[in-house]
């Protein structure tokens, strides 16, 4: 009865302990094993930093102040509008 306690409390400290990190170690590997597969196919380093963004184009902005970099521009208005349809004369039917 003791060397089965003994077997459960090794076999739980195990699990409780040991295996989250060993999990997370070979899960890691895995996914940046597949990140540099992904990249190399398409070109691009997922792990990378992103190149800085140009700061010195942009005036700085006052805290609470926004900036808009892109403004769509407007439709023109259509010339051909709807003037209606066909009247349908309405009878109420009682």
């Amino acid at each position: 009865m003791v060397k089965f306690l003994i077997i459960l409390l090794v076999i739980w400290l195990v699990s409780r302990y040991i295996l989250p990190v060993v999990l997370r170690l070979v899960v890691g590997a895995l996914v940046k094993k597949q990140a540099k597969k992904f990249g190399q196919q398409f070109g691009q380093n997922p792990f990378s930093q992103p190149p800085p963004r140009p700061s010195a184009a942009r005036p700085a902005t006052a805290p609470g102040e926004v900036h808009v970099d892109y403004v769509p521009p407007h439709p023109e208005p259509d010339t051909k509008e709807f003037k209606g349809g066909e009247y349908v004369d309405f009878e109420e039917v009682k």
